[in-house]
C-alpha cells in the first residue's frame, strides 16, 4: 500500500462508486493504488473477515482495480504478441492470467487478468497504480487498426468469495456452473453484468464486472440475499492475508520491474513457445542461465510474524528479503514469501533466521500454498 502524505494527496485519491456503502458500514478506509478503499470493516475486522471467506463467503469491492479494452481485427492475436501467457490456450469466454513484462530486461510491469471475448476483443484488468502504464505501452504498440481503451472508472468490480458464493448468486439467479476461470454475462435487479469464475483467496469465488453507476444495486442485492449465507463485507486487509496463505504473489512486493516472472516461480504464465511477446529474449536467457534468486514460502517456527523488507539469513549471511509477510489467521502462525539466494542452495524444510526486534528468529522453507485451496 502507498502512504497518503498530506490532506491533499488525499483530495487526489479516486473513490468507489460504493463509497457510501462502505462509509455506512463502518469501514476503515486506507489509500490502495491511487484509491481510497476499504481496509476492513467495523464489527468485524481482519480476522472475522478472513474467517468468512473460507467458512462462508465474503464479498470485496475491488472497483480501484483497473479495466481496458483492446478492440479491433486481430486485437486478441496483438494483445498475445505483448503479454507473456498464450491467449491461444483459451477461447472466447475464457479468461487467464498474465504478465506484461518490460522488452527489455523481462521484469513484471503488471499481472493482469484477460478476458477474451473474441479474436477482435479483449477486456483487461490490471492494477489500479500500473493500469495507465499498460494502456499507455499497449497504445504505442498498436497498430492503427487497434483500438486501446482505457475504462478505469466505467466499471465497478465486486468479488465474491467463499465456499457459499455459489449459493448466494444462484439465489440471485447468476450463473454459477461454468468452469474456473471462465466468464457469463448475466442480469441482476435489470442490470447488465459479467461474472467471472476466478478470484484471489484460494476459495470458490466469483468476480462481477458491473457498470459503475449500477454498483451500489448490485451491492445491495448482494446483502439482501446475502443473511442467509452468512455474506460479511471484506476489507483489503483481509485480502491480503488470504491471497498470502495461497502464496498469490502481489505486483510491487512479489512481483515488479526488478523481479522477473521466472525469479517469481511464475513461468507457468509465460508463453516460451510463442514467437514473440515483451520480455522474451531476456526471460529466455534468464531461463537457460538460471535465475539468481526465486520466490519461496516460509512458515515461522515460533510466534514471529515476517513483515515485508525484513532480511533473512543463514548464519552470518544474508540470503535474502522478505517480500510478502503476515499473520496466517488459518494456521495461526507467521507466513511469508521471500526472495532467497539461489546459491544459497536452500531445500523444503531449511531454516533461515530473520531479525524481529533484535530476537533471530527461525523461519522455514515450505512450498506454498499455505492452505489447501478450494478453487475448483
Amino acid at each position: 500500500m502507498t502512504d497518503v502524505t498530506s490532506d491533499a494527496a488525499a483530495t487526489r485519491l479516486r473513490r468507489s462508486p460504493l463509497h457510501e456503502r462502505h462509509t455506512a458500514a463502518g469501514a476503515k478506509f486506507a489509500p490502495f493504488g491511487g484509491w481510497e478503499m476499504p481496509l476492513e470493516y467495523a464489527g468485524g475486522g481482519v480476522l472475522k473477515e478472513h474467517a468468512a471467506v473460507r467458512t462462508a463467503v465474503g464479498v470485496f469491492d475491488v472497483s480501484h482495480l483497473g479495466k481496458a479494452r483492446v478492440t479491433g481485427p486481430g486485437a486478441a492475436e496483438f494483445v498475445n504478441s505483448c503479454l507473456s501467457n498464450d491467449l491461444r490456450r483459451i477461447g472466447p469466454g475464457r479468461a487467464q492470467y498474465t504478465l506484461c513484462c518490460d522488452d527489455a530486461t523481462g521484469g513484471v510491469v503488471d499481472d493482469i487478468i484477460a478476458y477474451l471475448y473474441a479474436d477482435d476483443h479483449v477486456f483487461l484488468i490490471p492494477n489500479a497504480a500500473n493500469t495507465a502504464e499498460v494502456v499507455r505501452r499497449l497504445r504505442a504498440a498498436a497498430p492503427e487498426r487497434i483500438t486501446v481503451t482505457d475504462e478505469h472508472e466505467a466499471y465497478a468490480v465486486l468479488a465474491v468469495q467463499g465456499p457459499r458464493s455459489g449459493e448466494l448468486l444462484a439465489a440471485l439467479d447468476l450463473p454459477t456452473e461454468h468452469g474456473y476461470m471462465s466468464f457469463d454475462a448475466a442480469n441482476l435487479a435489470a442490470v447488465e453484468l459479467t461474472v467471472c469464475r476466478t478470484g484471489y483467496t484460494g476459495e470458490l469465488g466469483y468476480e462481477l464486472v458491473v457498470p459503475a453507476e449500477h454498483a451500489v444495486t448490485v451491492w445491495d442485492a448482494l446483502f439482501a440475499a446475502g443473511e442467509a449465507f452468512e455474506l460479511r463485507a471484506c476489507g483489503l486487509a483481509a485480502r491480503d492475508t488470504l491471497r498470502t496463505e495461497m502464496g498469490y504473489p502481489l505486483h510491487g512486493q512479489d512481483l515488479s520491474l526488478d523481479i522477473t516472472p521466472v525469479q517469481a516461480r511464475s513461468s507457468w504464465a509465460v508463453g516460451w513457445d510463442k514467437p514473440a511477446f515483451w520480455g522474451r529474449d531476456a526471460l529466455l536467457a534468464e531461463k537457460a542461465a538460471g535465475p539468481r534468486r526465486t520466490l519461496r514460502g516460509l512458515v515461522a517456527v515460533d510466534r514471529a510474524i515476517p513483515r515485508p523488507g525484513m532480511t533473512l539469513h543463514v548464519g552470518d549471511k544474508q540470503v535474502g528479503t522478505v517480500t510478502s509477510g503476515t499473520f496466517s489467521p488459518t494456521r495461526k502462525q507467521g507466513i511469508a514469501l521471500a526472495l532467497l539466494d539461489t546459491d544459497a542452495s536452500l531445500a523444503e524444510g531449511d531454516e533461515v533466521q530473520v531479525n524481529i526486534r533484535g530476537r533471530q528468529a527461525p523461519l522455514r522453507l515450505q512450498k506454498p500454498p499455505f492452505v489447501t485451496p478450494s478453487t475448483h
